[in-house]
Parts: C-alpha cells; structure tokens; sequence
C-alpha cells in the first residue's frame, strides 16, 4: 500500500487535474472489482433452491415488471442483491484507497445509500427491460446460436453490463464530491 500512497502524492504534486484521472484509473479498478462481486453473485445466487424456484414466479411492482419470461421474482431479488453488495464493496474501497477520504462515514452514507437506491431503482427497471429486449432480438439469438452461448444467460450479463456501465459513469461524479475531504496524515 505504501506504493500506492506514493503514487497518489506524485500525483497531488503534479495538480488537481493529474489527480482526478490518477483517482479515475483506480475508479476504474474498483468498479472491475465490484462488477466481478456482481457477476459472481448474478451467476451463483440463482442456484439456490428457494431463489431457483422464484424464477417461475411473475413479479410486477410499480414500474418493475418481471415475468417468467425475464426470470420472475427469483431475477428481481438476484440481480438486485447482487448490484447493492457490490455497491456496498464499492463505497469502501473508493472511500479508502481511491480518494483517501476522511468523510464522515455518517454523513456520506446516507447520502450514497439515496443515490445507490434511485440508481438501483432504476437499473432495476431498465436490466429486464434490455434482458427482453435481447431475448426477442433475432439478431441477438442469432449472435448467441453462432458462438453456442445460451441466450438467456448472455441477455442477463449483457443487460447487467449496461446497467454497470451506466451506473459507473455516473457514480465517479458522485463519489469525487462525497469523498472531497482528505484523510489527515
């Protein structure tokens, strides 16, 4: 860690701009991190028998709509779950080591807690909405049918990798504001 440390001082000396890139690559780094936890989870939580038998069960509540088609109930609670855990990874790991903070943890929270909820709201609508879209797409099964990839499975990452990608660029914004105050040495 001291190298790391040694890198973010080279980085302060050379200006607030060298800094805030310095602080996006390892955003960068974090996010890969968090996306794997998300992945891992997406891929194994379904395998437990109660969430396994969710996904015959059609799911629809306020603007989330989740049939069988989509994976039901059992795909609302894994690709939910798996996004708040790897958020929660995230805000840890950015806090320390992207942008050595020494935010107050209480005031910082919940205001991550509102913005990861709105964000997971709404990704939580868009993931089955893209998942369906690429279910029906010829061009999409047809994709999956020439490399013998399961469509399903390939539509769920693939809406998920959207709603990754959406989620990080709007999340460095966030967290360079909540996390401004530096540790002191």
């Amino acid at each position: 860690m001291a190298k790391l440390k040694d890198i973010d001082n080279k980085a302060a000396e050379k200006g607030s701009l060298l800094t805030t890139i310095w602080q996006f690559v390892k955003f960068i780094i974090v996010s890969l991190l968090a996306m794997i936890v998300q992945f891992v989870l997406l891929n194994t939580l379904q395998l437990i028998p109660a969430i396994k038998d969710l996904y015959t069960v059609d799911f629809s509540w306020w603007v989330f709509v989740y049939p069988v088609a989509v994976g039901g109930l059992g795909y609302f609670i894994v690709s939910n779950v798996a996004n708040i855990i790897a958020q929660i990874v995230a805000f840890f790991v950015n806090k320390e080591k992207t942008f050595n903070s020494g935010a107050n943890v209480a005031v910082a929270l919940p205001i991550y807690i509102v913005f990861t909820v709105a964000l997971i709201a709404f990704s939580a609508w868009l993931n089955p909405t893209l998942k369906e879209v690429f279910i029906n797409a010829d061009w999409f099964t047809g994709l999956c049918e020439k490399f013998a990839w399961e469509v399903e499975t390939t539509s769920k990452n693939v809406a998920t990798m959207i709603c990754s990608a959406l989620q990080f660029f709007l999340y460095f914004p966030v967290d360079k504001i909540l996390f401004h105050k530096k540790k002191e040495d």
